[in-house]
C-alpha cells in the first residue's frame, strides 16, 4: 500500500498510487474548475501534492498553461530571485560493473577507454577547473569496488579539497556515485561532502529491472532507499533526478515528486535539488532507440510545474541541453547550471584524442564558462559561485526553513555579488568584467540600506585590493 512515511521503496513510491494517479489526471486534465483551484492553491507558494502537479502538467488549455508558466517564473523570482549557481562535473573514473543499456559506461562496453585519474591527476583537473574560475563541483564515478572504492572516492575528495591555485580554491563538493551504505555515507559526511546527488534513472520497478540487467544496480529498492541511508548518516542535502526518455514522462513526474513527499514526510526536509536530463547519445548510446523521448515544449512544462509543486527546491539543468532551451527553463525555474564542462575522465586538463573518447554523453553547450557568465549577465541574471551555506551550517532543515519564508535571498544575493566580483577579478575577460562591475552596481541598488550593504561594499573594495572568501 501507498505510504509515504514507509521504509519501504515500493510503499512510498507505490506503482498502483501512479497508475491511480494517472488514472485521475486523464479524467481531469480538462477539468477547468479543479486546475483553477489548484492554480489558486499553488499561489500560495507552499507547494502541490504529486496528483495535483500532474494534473497541471497535462492541462492542454492553453490559457491556464500561460497562466501556469507565469506562477512559475513568479515562483522562481520570489524564491531564487535572479541568481543562476555555476557549477562543473568532474569525473574521476569510468570503470563500471553495472549493465545499464542507456550508459556507455556499462561493462558490457568492451570498446570505450576505461580510465582512472590518479591523485595527481586529479590535481591536474582541479587547477585547470580553478583556472577556469570554478568553485563548486560535482564529482562522478561509475560503480566498480575495485576501481572505485569509497576509499579512493574520500582520497579524491580531500585531494580536491587541499588544491589552491593562485586565488582558485573549490568550496564545495557535491558527489554523484553509486547508492552505498550507511556507513560509507557516514564517511562521506565526514568528508564534508556538499549535496549526495543521485538519479533514480527511472521510478517504474519493472522498467528500471530492465535497463539494469545486471550488476548491483539491479537492485530497485536498495537504489530507491539510499537517499534514506544518506540522510540517516547525517548528510543534510540530497539531490534526486531522473533521466527523462527511459519511461512514460508523466508516471516520472509522479514519481519523483511522490520522493520529495517521502523525504519531508520522515526527515522534515525535501531534496536540495531536483535534476531533469533527458537521455543523449554517447558511444554505444542511440536516444532514438528508446521511446520514451520528450520533445522541448514537454520539457519546459515539467520544469515549469516542479518549480511551482516543490518552490523550496533547486533544479538543475546540465550541459546536455542547448543554450536555447537552457534560457527557456532558467526563467521557469532552473537555479543552478553546469558551464565549460567535460564529461569525459581527465578532460579538462588535456584535450582528449578521437580513440580515448571517454564521455558520458555528448555535451550540447560547449560554451566556455566566460561565455556563459557573459551571457547570463546579458540575459539579466546574477551568476553566482556561492558556496556559503554549505560552509555556514545552513544546509538541510535550517536551509529549508529559511528557503521557504523566502528569505534566503537575504543571504545568497550578497554572496552572489561578491563571489561574482572574486571571479571578475581573478577570471573574466575583459568584456565580461565590464559587463559584470556594471551587473553588480545594478545589483548593489537592490539591496536595504542597511549594515549588510555596507559591509558588502567594504569586502567589495578588498576583493579588488586582493582578499578573498567573504560569505554571509
Amino acid at each position: 500500500m501507498y505510504n509515504p512515511k514507509s521504509a519501504k521503496a515500493e510503499e512510498f513510491i507505490n506503482n498502483q498510487e501512479i497508475l491511480d494517479s494517472i488514472k485521475y489526471v486523464e479524467s481531469n486534465k480538462n477539468n477547468i474548475e479543479l486546475i483553477n483551484k489548484i492554480i489558486e492553491k499553488a499561489r500560495e507558494k507552499k507547494g502541490l501534492s504529486h496528483r495535483e502537479a500532474a494534473v497541471l502538467l497535462m492541462c492542454n488549455n492553453e490559457e491556464k498553461n500561460n497562466e501556469i508558466f507565469e506562477l512559475a517564473k513568479n515562483i522562481k523570482e520570489d524564491f531564487y530571485g535572479n541568481r543562476i549557481v555555476l557549477f562543473a562535473p568532474l569525473y574521476l573514473s569510468n570503470y563500471c560493473i553495472n549493465g545499464c543499456v542507456y550508459c556507455p559506461y556499462h561493462a558490457q562496453n568492451k570498446h570505450i577507454p576505461r580510465k582512472k585519474m590518479t591523485q595527481e591527476e586529479i590535481k591536474k583537473e582541479v587547477i585547470a577547473l580553478q583556472d577556469m574560475g570554478h568553485k563548486r563541483l560535482a564529482i562522478e564515478s561509475g560503480e566498480d569496488p575495485i576501481n572505485n572504492p569509497i576509499e579512493y572516492i574520500l582520497e579524491s575528495i580531500k585531494t580536491i579539497y587541499s588544491i589552491k591555485h593562485k586565488n582558485g580554491d573549490i568550496r564545495r563538493v557535491n558527489v554523484n556515485i553509486a547508492a552505498t551504505t550507511v556507513e560509507n555515507y557516514k564517511k562521506l559526511h565526514e568528508a564534508g561532502i556538499g549535496t549526495y546527488i543521485l538519479f533514480q534513472e527511472t521510478y517504474n520497478k519493472e522498467k528500471y529491472e530492465r535497463l539494469h540487467p545486471t550488476g548491483p544496480k539491479h537492485n530497485y529498492n536498495y537504489h530507491t532507499e539510499a537517499m534514506d541511508r544518506a540522510m540517516q548518516a547525517g548528510i543534510d542535502d540530497v539531490g534526486l533526478g531522473v533521466l527523462f526518455g527511459l519511461e512514460n514522462y508523466l508516471y516520472e513526474f509522479i514519481g519523483i515528486l511522490m520522493h520529495a513527499e517521502h523525504l519531508e514526510a520522515v526527515f522534515g526536509v525535501g531534496p536540495h535539488t531536483i535534476s531533469v536530463p533527458r537521455i543523449r547519445k554517447a558511444d554505444d548510446i542511440d536516444p532514438s532507440s528508446f521511446e520514451n523521448g520528450i520533445d522541448d515544449e514537454t520539457f519546459k512544462k515539467i520544469v515549469a510545474v516542479i518549480r511551482i509543486a516543490v518552490p523550496y527546491t533547486g533544479m538543475i539543468v546540465s550541459t546536455r541541453e542547448n543554450k536555447d532551451v537552457r534560457k527557456e527553463v532558467l526563467a521557469l525555474g532552473v537555479s543552478q547550471i553546469s558551464g565549460g564542462s567535460k564529461t569525459s575522465v581527465g578532460g579538462y586538463y588535456k584535450p582528449e584524442a578521437e580513440d580515448e573518447d571517454s564521455r558520458q554523453f555528448e555535451v550540447n553547450d560547449n560554451r566556455t564558462l566566460d561565455e556563459i557568465v557573459n551571457w547570463l549577465m546579458e540575459l539579466g541574471y546574477l551568476p553566482s559561485f556561492c558556496t556559503a551555506c554549505y560552509r555556514s551550517g545552513r544546509t538541510g532543515e535550517r536551509f529549508m526553513s529559511i528557503c521557504k519564508e523566502q528569505q534566503i535571498h537575504n543571504f545568497c544575493q550578497p554572496n552572489a555579488i561578491m563571489t561574482l566580483k572574486e571571479y571578475l577579478e581573478d577570471y573574466a575577460s575583459e568584456q565580461t568584467k565590464q559587463i559584470g562591475n556594471k551587473a553588480i552596481e545594478k545589483e548593489l541598488k537592490k539591496l536595504p540600506e542597511n549594515s549588510q550593504k555596507e559591509i558588502v561594499l567594504s569586502n567589495l573594495e578588498k576583493i579588488h585590493e586582493g582578499s578573498r572568501n567573504f560569505t554571509f
